[in-house]
């Protein structure tokens, strides 16, 4: 590792932006979609698969990681890149999420953190935002992300502003406990604020104050509809600055990342490209084809034989359908890689969109290639 964290601007077209993230790891091209590893595996693929797909970041779990196999174990064998074999760089999560998704199993206390009942064996676990830097610096996560409190929309304004200020208060302590990190790694705020515009400004301008090396969009894709999403990022983008790298947590569909890039989003990361292979969806420039589908079942056609992607182009729809049909775990292994391939796909293409100043061509043509449906259907 030599290489310090460091952004920096290539072109923008209009709102959309196009980026390279340097990391001890290597370099990540932005706008960039980041494959979900919760438990050091994204789910179903080996690393060789991942990268094939044309993933430069993988992004991996503080509070699953810190349950099993431990942090401080995963550093004795030489930290996380080494341990899953992905020598590529890596971000790490804070367990903000899980202080949402497992709330029946938490309590929280601003000045102690949360305090997880674990889902696996009962114990109680504290996650504090000190710890939760440890833990990521343990990992030897390139990008450690603040610890926050994730609430799921719609939520009152009351609880939207108090889990906000829990989050800054927070924030500052991650900020100063990671003063004491290995240098070269990158620690990134997170914007919270729920759907409510004033509070997200009154969240991105404390954080900006404090410093960060990239800022995250938070607390969306938790229950809100589209347009309620992009109207917060919309109001949110202007108010980050426009030196550092912005992440939007956990989005997105295809559609999400479109029009979310248009809105000035460099980072992404979601479970959808490899949860819904592995159920017998996938997603095409054709919009999205559920192999479950019984007119699939004599289709010698590959899903789309224009695909870069060899898997897409050589495997035939009847196939990968009886794979789906009789439960074969190869079925949703090499849907999930072909998702996964179509992501990076469609991040490789606004890129080069955004480089030719041609963005808003690329955004009209990619839209009504998903309005066609399914390539050439029976």
């Amino acid at each position: 590792m030599s290489d310090a964290f460091s952004f920096r601007l290539i072109a923008t077209d209009g709102t959309a932006r196009r980026g390279e993230i340097v990391t001890p790891h290597g370099a990540v091209q932005t706008p960039a979609f980041m494959p979900v590893g919760t438990q050091a595996t994204v789910k179903g693929l080996t690393p060789e698969t991942v990268r094939e797909t044309g993933t430069e970041i993988l992004l991996g779990n503080t509070y699953h990681l810190m349950l099993r196999p431990g942090a401080e174990r995963i550093a004795g064998l030489g930290g996380l890149h080494k341990f899953m074999n992905w020598p590529r760089p890596i971000l790490t999560d804070s367990g903000g999420f899980q202080v949402m998704s497992l709330s029946e199993l938490r309590t929280i206390d601003e000045s102690k953190g949360v305090t997880f009942r674990s889902h696996i064996d009962g114990a109680m676990v504290d996650l504090s935002p000190e710890r939760a830097i440890e833990i990521q610096t343990l990992l030897g996560a390139d990008i450690v992300m603040q610890l926050d409190e994730c609430i799921e929309l719609p939520s009152s304004k009351a609880e939207l502003d108090r889990a906000m200020r829990l989050s800054l208060a927070w924030a500052e302590r991650c900020k100063r406990a990671f003063e004491a990190a290995p240098p070269g790694r990158a620690l990134f705020g997170i914007v919270q604020g729920g759907d409510d515009s004033v509070l997200r400004a009154q969240s991105a301008g404390a954080l900006a104050n404090i410093g960060f090396d990239g800022y995250a969009i938070g607390g969306l894709a938790v229950g809100e509809p589209q347009h309620v999403m992009l109207r917060v990022v919309e109001d949110t983008v202007p108010l980050i600055p426009a030196e550092r790298p912005r992440y939007l947590m956990g989005v997105g569909t295809p559609r999400d990342l479109l029009e979310s890039v248009a809105r000035g989003i460099d980072m992404f990361d979601c479970v959808l490209p490899t949860r819904n292979g592995r159920h017998g969806a996938v997603f095409t420039r054709r919009g999205p084809v559920n192999l479950e589908n019984a007119r699939h079942r004599d289709d010698s056609r590959p899903l789309d034989d224009q695909s870069p992607y060899e898997t897409t182009r050589t495997y035939s729809r009847a196939y990968l359908h009886h794979l789906v049909r009789v439960n074969e775990m190869l079925g949703g292994m090499l849907l999930s890689a072909i998702n996964l391939a179509y992501y990076q796909e469609l991040m490789a293409g606004m890129r080069d969109a955004i480089a030719r100043g041609r963005f808003a061509e690329f955004r009209d043509q990619t839209r009504e290639g998903w309005e066609q449906g399914d390539l050439s259907p029976l």
